[in-house]
């Protein structure tokens, strides 16, 4: 099972991006367009057509597809991070020519979005205690990048 992302042609690109951020990353192999099916794709023979990559055991494929379809906010990838450090990490790496918006979601610069979420949040939010609820999502609502610390507090009502 593979998630395909389609680019345009920074296919190649994108996924040297991605395993230049992610430690625990690998370009698997790349395909390249022949000369048959141009009449399709338009791409010269040679030219990059897929790369497969892995990040954190999950399995993706980006595609240079032409420039039909575009990335939005319907599809993310979820990055759970246990640690301030991983959240600044992505959110900073991610954020390089992109931008970043609410609740730690963020777009990076060939426009797939990202929620870059702490390990805790999900725990916080599913707790059965309503004000301790509360007073996590006016918290994270709040924030743009989040901020494990802050959240924390809330959560104990501090």
């Amino acid at each position: 099972m593979a998630i395909c992302l389609w680019y345009d042609n920074q296919a190649e690109e994108a996924a040297e991006f991605y395993s230049s951020i992610f430690k625990n990353s690998k370009i698997i192999r790349k395909s390249h367009f022949g000369k048959e099916g141009f009449e399709f794709h338009g791409k010269p023979e040679g030219t990059v057509m897929a790369v497969d990559f892995e990040i954190n055991g999950m399995n993706f494929i980006a595609m240079n597809g032409g420039p039909n379809f575009k990335f939005n906010e319907a599809v993310s990838v979820v990055i759970y991070c246990d640690t301030q450090d991983e959240i600044d990490h992505y959110c900073k790496h991610l954020t390089e020519n992109g931008e970043e918006a609410l609740c730690g979601w963020l777009k990076d610069r060939f426009g797939v979005s990202w929620q870059i979420t702490p390990t805790i949040l999900p725990e916080y939010l599913m707790d059965t205690n309503m004000e301790k609820r509360n007073r996590v999502e006016k918290c994270a609502f709040g924030m743009m990048k989040f901020d494990i610390e802050s959240l924390q507090r809330a959560y104990n009502g501090e």
